[in-house]
């Protein structure tokens, strides 16, 4: 159990032992963001998205004494959101795309100055790959990547077999590296990985 894991375990059982409203506040603060993010991949609208977090948080409190039967909170929250997400999608249509930022310019490298038109360029390409991706596949790869969740985690949240999140992660894997092929000249003259390899490399570690 990693130390946020435990984190939200212990707020959970402030919350639902001794209604502990700071408790609940911390709770909020910590996974608001993340499960905004979430949202906005299904009702593409950051106002009904944070309209749709905040009403899964009011419901958490009031129904915060069963929370002593959750499991896995973090999870839960995510499934939540996801299924008012869907009840929001079938009262209404989304009528506008709004861009989610991957975080992959956050990832680190050994960025060679002389190279950096190149990794700006490369990093523009990949964020908009990953917004191309289809929406199952850029859901799981968004989870994994940048929410840090296992297999079996996403697994839960979108309903799906651990098998299927495999097949789709390696998917998106597949798309961006054929995305940036023609970013990848390998190594450097002086033996050095050029920064589009050491992207790769970054972002593995995340995903397997």
């Amino acid at each position: 159990m990693t130390e946020t894991s435990k984190h939200i375990k212990e707020l959970q059982l402030q919350i639902a032992r001794y209604e502990n409203e700071q408790a609940f506040a911390d709770l909020f603060r910590l996974l608001y963001d993340r499960l905004l993010r979430f949202c906005i991949q299904y009702v593409q609208s950051p106002e009904a998205a944070e309209e749709i977090v905040s009403d899964v948080f009011v419901k958490i409190w009031n129904r915060r004494t069963a929370l002593l039967e959750v499991d896995n909170l973090e999870v839960y929250l995510f499934v939540a959101v996801k299924n008012h997400s869907l009840n929001y999608l079938e009262q209404y249509s989304p009528l506008r795309i709004i861009p989610v930022d991957t975080g992959l310019a956050q990832l680190s490298t050994a960025m060679d100055p002389e190279k950096e038109m190149e990794w700006k360029e490369m990093l523009m390409k990949l964020d908009l790959e990953v917004n191309r991706l289809p929406d199952q596949c850029r859901k799981v790869f968004r989870l994994i990547k940048e929410e840090g969740f296992k297999y079996r985690d996403v697994a839960a949240i979108l309903n799906i077999s651990p098998r299927t999140v495999e097949t789709q992660l390696f998917r998106a894997i597949r798309r961006l590296n054929e995305a940036i092929g023609h970013y990848r000249p390998g190594r450097s003259k002086t033996g050095k990985l050029n920064p589009p390899f050491l992207l790769l490399i970054s972002v593995l570690p995340f995903l397997l």
